[in-house]
Order: C-alpha cells, then structure tokens, then sequence
C-alpha cells in the first residue's frame, strides 16, 4: 500500500484540528506545559507542507511525556490527541488493523478528554465527522477493520471508524 505526502497531510491536518479542541482542557489543567500545544503546532506545520523533520517526532514523544506525567485523566487523554495528531504524519502503508487507531486517534482521545470533563463525547465525534476530509474517509477505507477493543476507548474507536467508512 502507498501513502501520498498529500494523504498523510490531509490526514494530519485533520488530526490537528481534532487534537486542539481538547487542548484548552490540558491547558487548564496543566498550566504552563507547552508539549502537546508543540505537538500540535507542529502537525500543523507538516499539514501545511513543511518536512517531515526529527522536530515532528520529537514533539510527539514531549506530548506523549506530558500524557504520562499527569494524574489527571483529561489532561491525559488531551495530551494524548496531539500525539496522535503529531504522529498522524507518520501514518505506515501497512494493510493492519493497528494502523486504524492511527487514524482515529486524534479525535477519539479529544472525545474521550471531553466525556471525562463533562460527560459529552459526541459533539466531539459528531465534530470530527463533519470536519474529515474525504482523504481521510478514502485512506481509512484501504485499511482492515480495526481491533478497537472492549474499553470505552474501544468504543469511541468503533464510532469514529464505522462512521468514517460509512
């Protein structure tokens, strides 16, 4: 399978606009700690049309150590949507299952980070959907179903992915 620069843009893209609606929840919780706004921005960057640089995956592992770092799960799952969307950029052309979550990711941590702080996850998904580009809905289509699990994460997963290849 072959991934263009354009797909893995649009996807990126995407994923960074999922991503930063969960970040003024990090921010709030988590004030001062710049990594997943980085990772974000960074995405954004590529998105764009910049390289993919050491700069992209190093922002993504800072925003996965800020994930880590926290006791506070909203934080986390925010922090958690940048890596996903700074990683996005590094979607691999591997017909697999675990390539999905890739995908998805971005907007079912940001729904995960806002059903933990206020208990809505769908305006979140119904969000993502109205915003996936029809890159994003056409890539994820050339991948197997996903393995999301049993988790409320593997729920959000299966949400976002059946209405994304619907």
């Amino acid at each position: 399978m072959e991934l263009t620069l354009d797909e893995l843009r649009a996807l990126t893209g995407w994923a960074a606009d999922c991503a930063s609606r969960a970040l003024p929840l990090y921010e709030s919780r988590v004030p001062g700690d710049p990594r997943p706004a980085s990772a974000i921005s960074a995405a954004r960057e590529f998105a764009s049309g910049a390289a993919r640089t050491k700069l992209l995956r190093t922002a993504a592992w800072a925003a996965l150590a800020a994930a880590g770092a926290t006791s506070d799960p909203v934080a986390s799952a925010a922090a958690r949507a940048a890596v996903a969307a700074a990683g996005a950029a590094y979607l691999h052309p591997l017909a697999s299952p675990h390539q999905v979550k890739h995908i998805v990711g971005p907007a079912q941590q940001t729904a995960l980070a806002y059903e933990l702080a206020d208990g809505d996850a769908s305006a979140e998904i119904s969000w993502a959907l109205d915003h996936a580009p029809p890159e994003v809905r056409e890539l994820l289509r050339r991948f197997p179903p996903g393995k999301p699990g049993k988790s409320r994460l593997g729920e959000l997963h299966r949400r976002l992915e059946s209405a994304l290849r619907g």
